[in-house]
């Protein structure tokens, strides 16, 4: 073998096995957030959740039902009612995520059995409320965990893939928000209790809280749009007085035809009063927008980095 090709096998080789280091990481990673994340789930549902004959939508939610209606274990509902979800899933979606999905409905399902017969928070007989909170928290940290590695624990999430392939014009949020409340509404009626429904309600909602915390953190902030005639004066300020940086855009009215220039700032929650403030100082005529900024990355909020 000549020099140069030796140097060029040895490269390719170093760079084979890199990969495969790379793979193996990436497979730790997947069994550990998975493996904790399902856990995790599962404790919320046999302890706080279920006990409480609380339904809060998905699979979880009609196997929560059943159990009460016929006495069948939620844990091996979850993974049943799931099948045909996954069967249409490898025809219809297909990939990893689905290969993951499946690992996580059975982890869950095996752990929700599991801890059903290990105590419980007060065995169903404390305050719903407190269940409800507790149980939020704990199913939106493991089911962060489950998301950050690209997979789900079944139920509602593949329903609504499924469903946007049939009606792909309605968001994927709304699809399963519609599913979600559906069970929580029939919940109502299965236990004969509104005070179930709510408290499913405040669970899901605290869940999600938790899992937007999670995923994105503190850097959820606000995206501000300034339309005024003072914008020079506006910005000065808000660079000045909050430490935000501003981008100036080229706009022009439709109507009016007129060009100016509009204002866009990043900044973070806790900071809009200010930015109100300052508009309406400067120029109580200016025409403001704040939009919902889910992940502001780069300087002032977090770091980019190479999984950004």
């Amino acid at each position: 073998m000549k020099p140069w090709e030796e140097i060029h096998f040895n490269m390719r080789k170093l760079s084979k096995l890199k990969t495969i280091k790379g793979r193996k990481k990436e497979i730790a990673l997947d069994t550990l957030f998975l493996t904790a994340g399902c856990t995790i789930y599962s404790i919320s549902l046999a302890t706080f959740t279920a006990p409480y004959k609380m339904a809060p939508g998905g699979i979880t939610g009609i196997s929560t039902l059943l159990h009460y209606m016929i006495g069948t274990p939620i844990g091996i509902m979850i993974f049943i009612l799931n099948i045909p979800l996954f069967v249409l899933g490898f025809r219809f979606i297909g990939g990893s995520f689905l290969i993951k999905s499946i690992i996580c409905t059975a982890i869950t399902s095996v752990g929700v059995d599991f801890f059903w017969f290990l105590p419980k928070y007060s065995n169903g007989k404390g305050s719903m409320l407190l269940a409800a909170l507790y149980g939020g928290v704990l199913s939106g940290i493991g089911l962060a965990l489950v998301f950050m590695r690209g997979a789900t624990t079944g139920g509602t999430d593949i329903a609504s893939r499924l469903l946007k392939l049939r009606w792909p014009y309605i968001p994927m949020g709304r699809m399963m928000m519609i599913i979600d409340t559906f069970i929580i509404l029939l919940s109502t009626i299965v236990f004969n209790s509104i005070d179930s429904g709510l408290y499913a309600l405040i669970n899901l909602y605290v869940s999600s809280k938790t899992i937007d915390m999670i995923l994105y953190g503190s850097d959820t902030g606000k995206m501000v749009l300034v339309i005024s005639d003072k914008n020079e004066q506006i910005a000065k300020t808000i660079t000045s007085e909050i430490n935000r940086g501003v981008t100036m855009l080229a706009g022009r009215g439709f109507y009016t035809g007129i060009e100016r220039e509009v204002l866009m700032c990043a900044v973070r929650r806790q900071q809009t009063p200010k930015i109100r403030s300052i508009v309406r100082e400067i120029d109580p005529t200016a025409f403001i927008i704040m939009c919902e900024a889910s992940d502001v990355i780069g300087e002032g909020f977090k770091p980019i980095t190479k999984d950004d």
